[in-house]
């Protein structure tokens, strides 16, 4: 049985031994996610991004008075209703977009993935684990801006929990698709930094976090229905507003998911 040690600050900071197939191998990748979640404590950039903020940006949005109005063109509710799936598509966007491909761009960049092609652990249990790490948080984040909205502000409570289920499923896979294609391309964590800033602020306009859905004139609303954020952000607050989200927006975010989850693995390289 072969055991590989590799120094910190890699992906794999503690000796790890990769069996056959089975229950032991499972435990072995177990093992790698481990050690990714321990890297991603230690550098919380996207416990800030993908939990906190959104959190302190609902609380700012909760103390205003005029968000706390009664509007008709927000069918009778307020604008903070209209926000909270905004900020949590926020946080999952900024896991997406930077959490997950800058700590795999520079593992490509420190020749991490490269080692790791030579030795039994495969390179694809690193994406792997960072996925799956960068997964739960997102799950935590919307759970928690969904929680403080309904107990401290008075939010209403989702209509469809399964609806709810489903629209933060695909909307974790549609944009971590997307994430990981951008993983693919940048060759430096600099720039995967800056092409996720780019592509970040542009998506959260048609998300509605400047200008909300519900007042955007119909061609830019046409135009946000399509893109990543827009349709979480529709098929999020249909679940938590009215029910069951309509098929359209998940079938969006299905699409992304299939289409950047392709090009992503068709692009990838270990160097």
């Amino acid at each position: 049985m072969n055991t590989l040690t590799i120094a910190r600050p890699t992906p794999l900071s503690e000796p790890l031994s990769v069996p056959r197939p089975g229950p032991a191998r499972r435990t072995a990748f177990g093992q790698v996610v481990l050690n990714e979640a321990r890297l991603t404590w230690r550098r919380p950039i996207g416990l800030i991004g993908g939990i906190a903020l959104p959190v302190v940006l609902l609380v700012i949005f909760g103390e205003l008075p005029s968000f706390k109005e009664h509007l008709a063109a927000f069918g009778g509710g307020t604008i903070f209703d209209a926000y909270v799936p905004i900020l949590a598509t926020f946080g999952v966007a900024m896991l997406a977009l930077l959490g997950l491909p800058i700590p795999l761009v520079t593992y490509r960049e420190l020749g991490v993935l490269r080692r790791l092609s030579t030795t039994p652990v495969p390179p694809s249990w690193v994406l792997a684990a960072q996925a799956a790490v960068q997964g739960c948080v997102a799950v935590a984040g919307v759970v928690t801006v969904i929680v403080v909205a309904v107990v401290a502000f008075g939010a209403s409570a989702p209509a469809s929990l399964a609806g709810l289920v489903l629209s933060v499923t695909v909307t974790i896979a549609g944009l971590f698709a997307i994430g990981l294609l951008l993983a693919a391309v940048a060759r430096t964590s600099t720039a995967a930094n800056v092409i996720g800033r780019v592509t970040f602020f542009p998506l959260m306009f048609f998300a509605g976090l400047w200008l909300p859905r519900a007042l955007m004139p119909q061609f830019l609303l046409d135009i946000s229905n399509y893109t990543p954020l827009g349709a979480a952000v529709q098929a999020m607050q249909a679940s938590m507003q009215t029910g069951f989200p309509p098929a359209a927006p998940l079938l969006v975010l299905a699409g992304y998911a299939v289409v950047f989850g392709y090009l992503a693995r068709r692009c990838f390289r270990w160097e």
